[in-house]
């Protein structure tokens, strides 16, 4: 009995192994390693082959290698050896125009790419190869013709259980790589170079659901890791760990488009810092725009957001929350007449160096507020140096506009702008330039039920109030302190704030606690302490 127990494991074991050692390697198809050659069709053999006799791997071994576009179906994982390199062709009479089934903003016509799934379930793309899909051979030819004339190099659309590690990605005629409505997504490991032609963003995540996104390295000239929603499916179950992410633009976006939003969504543990390799540069700036970009614009919900434990050098704008109404459908006759809703946002542990001076906003819009934002432990220096004219510079609504951090330009406040919003929590929040700037560490309009506690603000002699309040009410101001000389702690411009707690705060010995430009403002002072 124990000699067949023993042989039936062995056999079983024998069997397993066999199954799983299913493998077809594109040399034996007619591949070539020679990039004079197109092996496309060699490659798409082995590859159909391999999920016809219900799947396996399709092996890469060491060479470089010229393809088109590739289909990945099911069960099928592509694996690239050490040394293998696959480049996409130059010539788009090679990409094969596909258009999904799915309808969202970008398949309203075919598009074209290197590697293609719709509809998959079980693939992979992993190894310790390269891809290259030799963007800069496409040239921009029209505004939106991303996908278009120029191929993305991974597009997945309504894919399952989807793994692509260890890869080095790099030069897609545009976005890197774009999930539209998948799910079960892991990707981990990559090293992501895209610096060659315009909307090269790293990694796009479009209305998936049960995301891992970790261990990347993406250097990117447009955005880096985004989450979008160009479809009624919101992003939801996502997660972004341990990164390193350069991009001329932002580094880490929800948005632009945002018809279904984005819910149950962490980020932690990334560092944020300007490109050092030399590229030419096709959008944003060599600082990058933003390091945190949160939108939504399109109508849809943003809620449940966690971002901690992040480290910012550099970015025009390090963090921008924009809710607005651009209402751009997501297929044609359809209108969008609704304002979406942008809530229940929590940012902590981060650190803020070498900024721009532009400095950072949360903005709804009138009768539509950013609501329930907390923000704590947060440590920024900005490079300052702008004037007090700053201050009372008009900043437009702009409803309609394209979302971006630099879009209002220089921002009355040196730290945060914030308008229409309502529960507003700082706690432990430290704000300095590097080069003095009189614009006041917080300017708050139209902001109600907030609370500012903990806070460290830097000071020039010129800065007339270290808090600017604009027809705001139920504000608590507390347990905060000025660093440098100041003439005032808290200044109320206009004639409608209400209800205005400035208490236990450490001044300077010649610093007002709060001036007001009308005696119909509420204030309750209490505690504060003079150097």
């Amino acid at each position: 009995m124990r000699i067949t127990i023993i042989i039936t494991a062995f056999v079983w074991f024998f069997l397993n192994e066999t199954i799983q050692a299913k493998e077809y390697n594109i040399l034996n198809y007619g591949a070539i390693p020679d990039t004079a050659v197109l092996s496309t069709q060699a490659i798409q053999k082995a590859i159909d082959e391999c999920t016809a006799n219900g799947g396996g791997r399709v092996i890469i071994p060491s060479g470089r290698y010229k393809t088109g576009t590739i289909v990945i179906k099911s069960n099928v994982g592509i694996y690239l050896e050490h040394g293998a390199v696959l480049y996409g062709s130059k010539n788009l009479a090679d990409y094969l125009p596909l258009k999904p089934e799915y309808v969202s903003l970008r398949t309203q016509e075919a598009t074209v790419q290197l590697i293609y799934a719709e509809n998959a379930r079980n693939i992979s793309i992993t190894g310790y190869g390269e891809i290259d899909g030799q963007g800069s051979s496409f040239k921009k030819m029209s505004w939106n013709d991303e996908g278009i004339t120029r191929p993305h190099l991974l597009r997945f659309i309504t894919c399952a259980h989807v793994n692509v590690e260890n890869l080095t990605l790099r030069n897609s005629g545009c976005w890197m790589q774009h999930y539209l409505a998948c799910e079960e997504v892991q990707l981990r490991g990559l090293r992501i170079f895209n610096r060659n032609n315009f909307n090269n963003d790293g990694i796009d995540i479009d209305g998936c659901r049960n995301v891992t996104i970790s261990d990347i390295l993406s250097d990117s000239d447009d955005d880096g890791i985004t989450l979008k929603s160009t479809s009624p499916k919101p992003c939801e179950n996502i997660t972004i760990t341990n990164c390193v992410i350069s991009s001329r633009c932002n580094a880490i976006k929800l948005g632009t488009e945002t018809n279904g939003g984005f819910r149950n969504v962490a980020i932690s543990n990334c560092v944020i810092k300007p490109s050092q390799m030399l590229a030419p540069s096709f959008y944003g700036n060599t600082l990058g725009t933003s390091g945190i970009s949160l939108e939504i614009v399109d109508g849809g919900t943003m809620q449940g957001v966690t971002i901690n434990n992040i480290r910012i050098e550099g970015t025009e704008s390090p963090i921008f929350i924009r809710l607005a109404n651009r209402g751009r459908p997501y297929k044609k006759d359809l209108e969008i007449i609704h304002t979406g809703t942008l809530q229940d946002v929590s940012i902590s542990q981060v650190r803020i160096y070498n900024a721009g001076n532009t400095g950072c906003s949360i903005t709804g819009l009138p009768g539509s507020p950013v609501t329930n934002i907390r923000m704590g432990n947060i440590c920024f220096e900005q490079a300052g140096g702008r004037t007090a004219e700053d201050i009372n510079r008009e900043i437009p609504e702009m409803p309609k506009d394209y979302p971006e951090a630099t879009m209002f330009g220089p921002l009355p406040a040196y730290g945060f702008f914030i308008r229409h919003a309502r529960n507003i929590s700082f706690s432990e929040m430290e704000f300095a330039f590097q080069k003095d700037d009189p614009r006041p560490a917080l300017y708050l309009n139209d902001v109600d039920s907030s609370r500012f506690t903990g806070m460290v603000m830097e000071s020039t002699p010129e800065t007339p109030g270290n808090v600017f309040l604009e027809n705001t009410g139920n504000i608590l101001i507390q347990g905060s302190s000025v660093m440098g000389p100041s003439n005032c702690f808290v200044y109320l411009k206009g004639e409608q704030n209400r209800k205005i707690s400035v208490a236990n705060n450490v001044l300077g010995s010649e610093t007002k606690a709060y001036k007001s430009a009308s005696p119909r403002n509420d204030v309750y002072e209490c505690g504060n302490l003079k150097r």
